[in-house]
C-alpha cells in the first residue's frame, strides 16, 4: 500500500500519477503499486514538484510496517533505534519544559479574587 500526499504541484503531475494510483481528495493518492513503479512515481514527483512538497508513506516489512519519504517538507523522518518518526523543526517562539515551540503563558495567568 502507498500513500503519496503532494502540495502546491504542477496539475500535468496530478495527471501523470493518476494513471498509477488512485486520487482520493485532492492532492491525495492511494494505490498498490510495485517497488519499481513506485520508486519511479516518487522520482517524477521530486522532479515535476519543484517548489511544491511532497510525501511518500509506503508499507514495507520492517517491523514498524511502513517507510516515509518526503521532499521539501518540514518534517523530516528520523531513525531513533530502529523506529522512523517524523520529527518537526523547533520554531522560534518560546518553548516549553520539554524543549517544543509551544507556548506555556496559560502557567502565567493570574485570577483577580471575586468581591463577596
Amino acid at each position: 500500500m502507498m500513500v503519496l500526499v503532494i502540495t502546491a504541484c504542477p496539475a500535468g503531475l496530478r495527471g501523470d500519477l493518476t494513471k498509477w494510483v488512485m486520487e482520493i481528495s485532492p492532492g491525495v493518492f492511494v494505490g498498490r503499486p510495485t517497488a519499481r513503479i513506485r520508486d519511479i512515481l516518487w522520482d517524477r514527483t521530486v522532479e515535476l514538484c519543484k517548489d511544491g512538497r511532497a510525501l511518500l508513506v509506503y508499507s514495507t516489512d520492517s517491523e514498524q510496517g511502513m517507510e516515509f519519504k518526503t521532499h521539501r517538507h518540514d518534517w523530516v523522518p528520523t531513525d531513533f533505534d530502529g523506529l522512523s518518526l517524523m520529527v518537526r523543526p523547533a520554531s522560534a517562539g518560546k518553548r516549553d519544559r520539554f524543549g517544543n515551540g509551544r507556548r506555556s503563558e496559560w502557567a502565567k495567568a493570574r485570577f483577580k479574587k471575586q468581591r463577596r
